[in-house]
């Protein structure tokens, strides 16, 4: 979306904050600090998944984790998703309506890594449920894999207690290659795609995914090692 575009509406949706001076005050530090309890919650989740890795390091000498990224969505960002899902770009809109302001992203080495990684985090009492979508069973139609989770979790502040919520991304080391160069590939502007490049990105997919599988069947000589990709017991919807 055109960031002008995107700024105008914004404007147009503010009006009347922008004629006081001392509300746009007031308004710039609540969001000011609506993303700090979004960092929060980040923080929250991000320790929960490191005291996993450090769990799995002592008692069973391997990491079912590769890695833990986060993010908090910038301004720009936030105002265009509310903007295509039809939404005024207001503080209410942004707290009520959207769930992956807060991002994590974990990279697992085993499809099963995946589900085991969701399902202890899913186990824990301050963990709230928001909802699930399984794109490794049920890949988008270009050949994206991802499991991807949206949980509220409690914070506590200083004078308050908040469930924020934050999405969480969950993909094998294989899965987070193709997404991240599939992302470069269609959000670089400033040169031409050759026209079968869907289509060539779809069958790169195809491969990685059999690749995974192949990785996964080697994984089950590992001592020890569970496939719970097979369980069937995180309930999904596509």
């Amino acid at each position: 979306m055109n960031q002008e575009l995107v700024l105008k509406n914004v404007a147009n949706d503010n009006k009347n904050l922008l004629a006081n001076p001392n509300e746009i005050l007031h308004t710039a530090m609540e969001f000011q600090q609506l993303l700090m309890f979004y960092q929060s919650g980040i923080k929250q989740i991000t320790t929960k998944f490191e005291i996993i890795e450090d769990e799995f390091e002592s008692t069973h000498a391997r990491n079912p984790i590769s890695t833990i990224t986060s993010r908090v969505k910038d301004p720009m960002s936030i105002a265009e998703k509310l903007q295509r899902k039809g939404l005024r770009v207001t503080m209410d809109n942004m707290v009520n309506k959207l769930y992956d302001i807060a991002g994590i992203r974990i990279t697992c080495p085993f499809i099963s890594d995946v589900y085991r990684v969701m399902q202890m985090l899913l186990q824990q009492d301050d963990i709230i449920l928001i909802e699930m979508k399984d794109y490794i069973k049920h890949p988008k139609k270009n050949g994206y894999r991802s499991l991807h989770v949206i949980v509220k979790v409690a914070v506590y502040f200083s004078d308050q207690k908040r469930e924020i919520p934050v999405e969480i991304q969950i993909r094998t080391i294989a899965m987070d290659f193709w997404a991240s160069l599939d992302h470069q590939l269609h959000y670089k502007k400033d040169f031409v795609m050759q026209e079968d490049i869907d289509a060539e990105l779809k069958s790169i997919a195809d491969v990685i995914a059999s690749t995974d599988q192949r990785m996964q069947k080697l994984a089950r000589n590992i001592p020890g090692f569970v496939d719970y990709s097979r369980d069937g017991q995180l309930q999904t919807c596509c």
